[in-house]
């Protein structure tokens, strides 16, 4: 199907091209959200007299997710989530968790915007990218801990998932003679 689009749509094009897209992508997605229309000659004649009030909705908007993503860049969220020595989570934080975080801290994204492709399983700083605008895309840090006395230890640089860190003890001090007796064979007969 041939399509107008209304704005700039990621690997697809810019506003006021043309496009050929699969019937399917064009009546699920790009008719339905507004961000395209079927190419016919009323329609571009529609898109030619409404250019200008497009363009300066377009640059509104992007204005608006570049304010936002300023104040975001470079942030670091924390969520205290339930963990395993290993540190794996008992859950995991999928993109709805993120967004209560950042609804926490006054921000206001749509679950779309977060571009998390598989949720975080393991605690420690994860990168995620947040699509706010066709054109404007920031990273934050999510820093997932048991505690936040953790969450701080983590944002320090500090591993919380080596035997060091959780028990305090050196990985490299711990020999087998530490735990077994080697005089001890398990037989009954010599202890008589």
């Amino acid at each position: 199907m041939q399509v107008i689009l209304l704005e700039r749509v990621a690997k697809l094009g810019q506003m006021g091209e043309t496009v050929k897209v699969k019937d399917g992508f064009a009546r699920n997605f790009l008719l339905p959200q507004g961000k395209a229309l079927r190419a016919n000659e009323a329609n571009k004649k529609r898109f030619e007299s409404e250019r200008a009030t497009l363009e300066a909705r377009n640059l509104e908007r992007k204005g608006e997710a570049q304010t936002v993503a300023d104040a975001l860049d470079g942030k670091t969220f924390v969520i205290v989530r339930s963990a395993g020595e290993t540190g794996q989570l008992y859950g995991s934080v999928a993109a709805r968790d993120i967004l209560e975080a950042l609804a926490a801290e006054g921000f206001n994204v749509g679950r779309n915007q977060v571009d998390l492709n598989t949720p975080i399983k393991a605690i420690g700083l994860h990168k995620v990218v947040l699509h706010l605008h066709s054109e404007v895309e920031t990273e934050i840090a999510v820093n997932v801990a048991r505690s936040a006395e953790e969450a701080e230890r983590q944002a320090k640089g500090e591993s919380l998932t080596s035997a060091d860190a959780i028990y305090g003890v050196d990985e490299d001090a711990l020999r087998p003679e530490d735990f077994f007796d080697p005089d001890a064979d398990g037989n009954a007969e010599d202890d008589e």
